[in-house]
């Protein structure tokens, strides 16, 4: 692991820029927010590109931007109403989406300046470990969470590992929302990639983007991914749930999630023969199309990112859980330990 300085905060905290590297892969991080800065990998005809969005220097990260490549927590995704009852006590967290808390509320995760460490078992790649303790009533979270992600770079693998403790019963749901667009970051639309999810159900939503509760088939719909399909073929199509989010931002249901690491989803971009695998251990993904990119964001090289410019594929529990019984438990008790991975798997095909 390299380490260099990426500048400091108003506070004169300074920020870090750590590079994971093997023979396939370079995979920058930043210290604030945990974040995937670059992924540095080669297309078929073994020219690299950086295939995620984000900026050239610390302000861009700083000012307001979409998660660019961070760690979201203590909850993934969507709360109703910014609320939920745990063991008889109800929680009020902010309200930053509509209605509703949206990735851990307006000081998550991705705005702290995590501390770096050398992983207790790296496990024979190039690794960090990534520390953050978030206090009793952060957000309006009970329980002080300590939580650890390591990142672990190895031939065309970048794993991210999740831990996390707490010392009062909470609710935990970490992921990273890293926006990938293997033709090369900001290079345009992602609408060609040819993505395939391994999830014949997905969790449709109302009009605030909250689940249903229900775990609809995607045969028949838009949402079908079963068999691999362009990413842009059913953006256009007028159905309800694709003009609610503006496209896709659902969560698809993983067939066979037994808490095994298993194949969530792949993408193939046909021109540089790039192809994405995320493999999980988590029960859902949220597949989201970039719909809120709005060209207001110059990224990497003065480019602009525009609607469709890249895609996020967030491996997690389902949105909403805490108030949904019937969705897979996000409960974290004292004396437990959350834990969860994720790979990204990177190769370029011939054909």
């Amino acid at each position: 692991m390299e380490s260099a300085p990426f500048g400091r905060l108003k506070d004169l905290r300074s920020v870090e820029r750590l590079v994971l590297r093997s023979h396939q892969l370079e995979v920058a991080l930043l210290t604030f927010g945990a974040t995937i800065a670059s992924v540095r990998t080669p297309d078929r005809h073994g020219r690299v590109d950086d295939v995620v969005l984000g900026f050239d220097d610390l302000d861009g990260y700083l000012g307001p931007h979409p998660y660019f490549g961070a760690v979201i927590g203590r909850f993934a995704n969507r709360i109703a109403g910014g609320r939920f009852t745990l063991d008889g006590e109800e929680h009020q967290l902010p309200v930053n989406n509509g209605p509703n808390c949206m990735h851990g509320g307006t000081v998550g995760f991705d705005r702290h300046v995590w501390s770096a460490h050398e992983p207790r078992d790296p496990d024979g790649g190039d690794a960090v470990e990534l520390r953050h303790v978030s206090p009793d009533g952060d957000m309006g979270f009970p329980g002080e969470l300590a939580a650890n992600v390591t990142y672990t770079v190895r031939d065309g693998d970048l794993r991210v590992d999740y831990e996390a403790t707490t010392d009062r019963a909470t609710v935990v749901n970490l992921t990273n929302h890293s926006y990938f667009n293997l033709a090369g970051a900001g290079s345009g639309t992602v609408e060609g990639h040819e993505m395939r999810l391994a999830a014949s159900r997905f969790t449709p939503v109302d009009a605030d983007l909250i689940p249903t509760g229900e775990l609809a088939p995607v045969a028949g719909t838009p949402l079908n991914f079963v068999t691999s399909q362009p990413i842009g073929a059913a953006l256009r199509t007028g159905a309800e749930q694709v003009v609610r989010a503006r496209g896709f931002d659902h969560n698809w249901v993983i067939d066979g999630a037994d808490g095994s690491v298993r194949l969530a989803a792949q993408v193939r971009e046909p021109n540089s023969g790039r192809v994405l695998e995320v493999w999980t251990d988590q029960p859902g993904v949220q597949f989201y199309s970039g719909n809120f990119l709005d060209a207001t964001l110059a990224g990497k090289g003065g480019r602009v990112y525009r609607q469709g410019d890249a895609f996020c594929l967030e491996t997690q529990h389902f949105p909403d859980s805490p108030n949904q019984p019937e969705f897979p438990s996000t409960v974290l008790r004292p004396g437990e330990t959350y834990r969860t991975s994720t790979v990204f798997r990177f190769r370029a095909v011939t054909g």
